[in-house]
């Protein structure tokens, strides 16, 4: 496989997706890619944060993990994407700091990346299709090449059987239901293999 860069790209609140991305950066090294796990850059005010003892702990214990920036989508040859569903959608933390891109877009820094998505939600049907398609309609406008699971591996049936990317159902109690470790890993190679396939396929141009 050509050298490939993986860029793992997150928002957690709860901790969920902090967990998710640090399995899809295991699979991407697994896969023989060189990794950077990146959180986006939270927005919500600190009063908001210090009132969810789930959403303070984890913001605590992530304090080490590098803010995303463009220069790591500049260097990235596969992005890996895992959020949380707010309203079906994608949180305003990821959307804003997709809107950022604009400048790579528009010089075409963003064409050909291989991109995958992952998400949670407190319900099986509460959103996480909608929220991966959401963040989907966007990098077909950078023009990147959309890498997901389908149905290319057993674990993903264990694992809820989510063919646009893992997804998982988080209780009450904020551990996630759904086995998906195994789904994610795979989810993960395979997203940094289609890009060494990407990259390779390119270099001979």
């Amino acid at each position: 496989m050509a050298n490939v860069n993986t860029a793992v790209i997150y928002y957690s609140s709860g901790g969920t997706n902090y967990q998710l991305a640090q399995w899809a950066a295991e699979g991407a090294k697994q896969a023989g890619s060189e990794v950077k796990l990146l959180k986006v850059a939270e927005t919500a005010p600190q009063s908001a944060i210090d009132s969810n003892p789930a959403w303070k702990a984890n913001h605590d214990a992530t304090q080490h993990i590098p803010e995303a920036s463009m220069a790591d989508l500049e260097w990235a040859d596969a992005i890996i994407f895992s959020m949380p569903t707010r309203f079906g959608n994608m949180p305003v933390q990821m959307k804003q700091f997709l809107d950022l891109t604009g400048g790579l877009w528009f010089h075409g820094k963003l064409a050909n990346k291989v991109v995958s998505a992952m998400a949670s939600a407190q319900n099986p049907h509460g959103g996480q299709e909608e929220t991966i398609l959401s963040l989907y309609t966007s990098m077909y406008h950078w023009g990147a090449i959309v890498a997901a699971p389908g149905y290319t591996d057993p674990s993903l049936f264990a694992a809820g059987g989510n063919p646009y990317g893992t997804s998982v159902t988080v209780g009450q109690d904020g551990k996630m239901i759904e086995d998906v470790k195994e789904a994610v890993l795979h989810q993960a190679k395979r997203t940094a293999t289609v890009a060494g396939w990407v990259k390779a396929g390119l270099g001979k141009q």
